[in-house]
């Protein structure tokens, strides 16, 4: 079958649940779990019974399609993304974002963990991405064109809305939370980065690293799609003071900074 004949079949089978109008799509990455307690649920659907989905294997993360309203918006909530470092292929990958696109969703809202390369923020500050560079060495538009869902070469010089950024930078103001601006370097992992690596990256112009999200915005913006993205900063990458990473003490980290993002999200959505 083709990417869009297995795109139309998971699209068809979520049409049969009930699931359409969609406005807003939402990848509830690291950082953003609890924004699943405020939506008002219709319907949820484990990614196993779902048609070309596969069973997320990180385990602090869900497997769960998640169909509602929050802010006065149908929404679709995906707890669970999918990680190249897994074994999946690209088109595995971005599956979620493209049906959602395909259920009507306008605009896309991702989160992620992330090392803080930027030693100016701070661990367990948020960082809105700007822009980002693809280090995971292959793009999710490989291949033959998908033409149903666009261009051949699709632009991307603005990949992350600069009207949703200016909108989640009020509002962490008026929220008085901490957030930065910056570039998200995404590499495949799952391993950390080396001190040198590190160094690299700084040079590199990155001020912030991570194994998501890149593949996903690419897909966004070949369908149209506006999207956003927020880092949850769990460590800070120092090469000249590097310590063993604890993975336990970067998904605490990233639960202190839940509600901050959550709120955030949340006041996005009512005003879009």
């Amino acid at each position: 079958m083709s990417v869009i004949g297995r795109l139309n079949e998971t699209v068809d089978f979520l049409k049969s649940r009930g699931i359409e109008e969609v406005e807003v799509g939402i990848v509830l990455g690291t950082g953003l779990a609890n924004l699943a307690s405020k939506i008002e649920v219709i319907k949820e659907i484990s990614y196993n019974v779902i048609p070309n989905f596969p069973v997320a294997t990180v385990e602090f993360h869900f497997g769960k399609l998640i169909y509602g309203t929050l802010g006065g918006k149908k929404v679709i909530a995906l707890q669970g993304r999918y990680h190249y470092y897994e074994g999946y292929s690209m088109e595995q990958i971005v599956q979620p974002v493209r049906v959602m696109g395909q259920l009507g969703a306008k605009v896309i809202l991702l989160s992620n963990a992330a090392g803080a390369v930027n030693l100016d923020y701070k661990k367990g500050s948020l960082m809105v991405i700007d822009d980002h560079i693809n280090l995971q060495g292959v793009s999710p538009l490989r291949g033959l064109n998908v033409d149903e869902l666009g261009p051949r070469f699709p632009d991307m010089s603005q990949p992350y809305s600069k009207k949703l950024n200016k909108q989640i930078v009020e509002i962490a103001r008026e929220e008085n939370i901490e957030l930065n601006e910056g570039v998200y370097a995404s590499v495949q992992g799952p391993n950390l980065e080396t001190r040198a690596e590190y160094r690299m990256l700084n040079i590199l112009g990155a001020d912030a690293v991570g194994m998501s999200t890149v593949p996903e915005v690419i897909a966004c913006n070949h369908m149209g799609i506006a999207c956003a993205a927020v880092s949850v900063l769990t460590d800070e990458c120092d090469p000249d003071n590097l310590q063993p990473v604890d993975i336990e003490d970067i998904i605490e980290t990233a639960k202190k900074a839940e509600l901050g993002l959550t709120k955030v999200f949340e006041r996005l959505i009512s005003a879009l």
